[in-house]
């Protein structure tokens, strides 16, 4: 990626006001935003101008996004590094036409499968599939990754539509996790589905079998009350999960692009199969307009060209995801995940080294309390930390509207505070007027002072639904895929997740007791030593 211009236009403009912006253009609001349907991203709160968009947008057409992006569409094998599609986006096709990969088209089985999920679902929902102690009270969800966070956070975020039984997620190999868990719940009236694609992973396995072992001492039946979402069938039976209560997805769905399909599960027998079917149609709808918008009104592109600008032009290094709504909880960590496993890269496509920086540090918590806990360094700290806010217009509970619109304040006001900040004069005023003098006055005013001029885009909804949800991640995944494009990178491998894995395998063993560590470097050794010393 030539960044050339762009780093001109950057040294030019380093101490651009992006107030003085404002005041030069009546309209900025208007002019640096995008929107489809009603869900609006502004980005007027940045230094990017008109010649600074333009270079930005120019950076698509060098890197020939609108081929790579149709080819993400048509079924090519884009992750080339494993030879396989990228194809979440069939999972949410609805409507749309064929999507062929190796010559076959593969919608016919994805609207088998959700037919499926939701007879199953709506099965469960009802009463019809049940636990050997009736009706069933609770499921738990067992995977790790994209089998955990993905429905984790759609869960919590769409509360609002949950009349399901209670749901449940473990991930943690940790047994606190699953034990804290099961300890609340009824085995007889307990539904358990374990997300492993391969059903290997060593983690998820694990909590299953742990699952599988309360059950029975319990008095439950796992034949009835397990199942899969797997596409390893003979693991599965063998584990004793018949086989119409597994449900499979092929290898061109990555685990962290996961819950529109069979991993998906939980979540439409928490909320429904409905509200499910309306989550694939924001995606959907955003599909849309990712492929038929123009570069200056595509909210995908857009977001990847602020991400882009802030850190492979700007130099800085992390991102901060502040929802303003508190079923968003677990949206910064799902994004974390998307953006940080997909173009967590140092190696481009063709294998040559990167030279410039990969993907930012991703991180956040919801508003407002955020704002008591790390905003002091996004405010005052040394690094510049570009923001994403997200709050909706109204939220789900008319009797309580008083609480939302003072959550919308402070979500304005925390942007407008980043921008315009505090002088020194301001702050020497305000010192002034209550009574100080002299150089007390002086250094504490220093204190309060706010350098301002600091980034950040809002994205705005009229409320959290299932469509607006669905909108809202797949916006975030085609930004992920835009900026890989841009870097030149594979954003759909995550073979930096393999080595830890080897080497956790070859120290099972140690950990046991059962081989010397004498192969292990002398920290590892002495840990493995501590622990076997002070295990009981």
């Amino acid at each position: 990626m030539k960044l050339d211009t762009l780093t001109a236009l950057a040294a030019e403009r380093k101490d651009q006001s992006i107030l003085d912006l404002f005041n030069k253009d009546g309209n900025r609001a208007g002019t640096f935003s995008a929107s489809t349907g009603d869900l609006l991203i502004d980005y007027s709160k940045t230094q990017i101008d008109e010649d600074i968009r333009a270079a930005l947008i120019a950076l698509c057409d060098d890197a020939g996004l609108s081929g790579r992006r149709e080819a993400m569409f048509s079924g090519a094998k884009i992750n080339e590094t494993e030879g396989r599609s990228v194809l979440h986006t069939a999972l949410r096709n609805l409507d749309g036409g064929p999507v062929e990969v190796d010559g076959l088209d593969v919608m016919p089985d994805v609207l088998d499968t959700l037919q499926r999920m939701r007879v199953f679902a709506e099965e469960v929902r009802g009463g019809a599939i049940s636990g050997v102690g009736g009706s069933f009270t609770d499921v738990v969800n067992i995977g790790i990754g994209g089998s955990d966070l993905g429905p984790v956070m759609a869960t919590l975020a769409l509360a609002p539509y949950h009349d399901g039984p209670r749901l449940h997620y473990v991930s943690n190999v940790d047994g606190a996790h699953i034990a804290d868990t099961l300890r609340q719940l009824d085995p007889t009236r307990t539904l358990v589905i374990v997300a492993s694609k391969t059903f290997t992973t060593i983690e998820t396995m694990t909590n299953a079998r742990t699952a599988r072992a309360w059950m029975v001492d319990g008095g439950g039946d796992p034949a009835r009350q397990f199942a899969a979402v797997s596409s390893a069938m003979d693991k599965t039976e063998d584990f004793g999960i018949p086989e119409q209560r597994v449900f499979g997805f092929a290898d061109w769905v990555g685990g962290r692009y996961s819950v529109w399909g069979p991993v998906g599960l939980p979540v439409m027998i928490a909320v429904g199969s409905n509200a499910f079917d309306a989550f694939l149609r924001g995606g959907q709808a955003m599909d849309v307009h990712f492929r038929a918008a123009d570069w200056v009104e595509n909210m995908p592109v857009m977001l990847a060209l602020v991400g882009i600008w802030h850190r492979q032009v700007l130099g800085h290094a992390s991102r901060a995801v502040l929802p303003y709504d508190q079923r968003l909880l677990r949206l910064p960590s799902y994004f974390q995940q998307l953006e940080m496993e997909s173009n967590g890269k140092s190696v481009a496509m063709d294998g040559s080294s990167l030279t410039l920086p990969s993907g930012p540090v991703v991180w956040g918590e919801p508003g407002t309390n955020g704002q008591h806990a790390f905003y002091q360094l996004i405010h005052q700290g040394t690094d510049v930390i570009p923001c994403e806010f997200m709050v909706a217009a109204e939220g789900h509970e008319p009797e309580l509207t008083h609480h939302h619109r003072l959550l919308l304040a402070n979500c304005l006001a925390q942007s407008e505070a980043l921008m315009r900040g505090r002088t020194l004069e301001e702050a020497r005023q305000r010192m002034a007027d209550k009574g100080l003098t002299g150089d007390e006055l002086e250094r504490q005013a220093r204190h309060r002072v706010f350098k301002g001029n600091r980034p950040s885009l809002t994205l705005m909804y009229p409320k959290l639904t299932p469509f607006v949800l669905g909108q809202i991640i797949a916006l975030y995944e085609h930004r992920v895929f835009v900026e890989g494009v841009l870097l030149g990178i594979n954003s759909f491998d995550q073979w930096g997740v393999e080595l830890g894995k080897e080497l956790a395998t070859s120290l099972g063993p140690i950990v046991d007791g059962e081989e010397k560590a004498d192969s292990k470097d002398g920290s590892t050794a002495a840990l493995v030593a501590y622990a076997l010393r002070h295990r009981d």
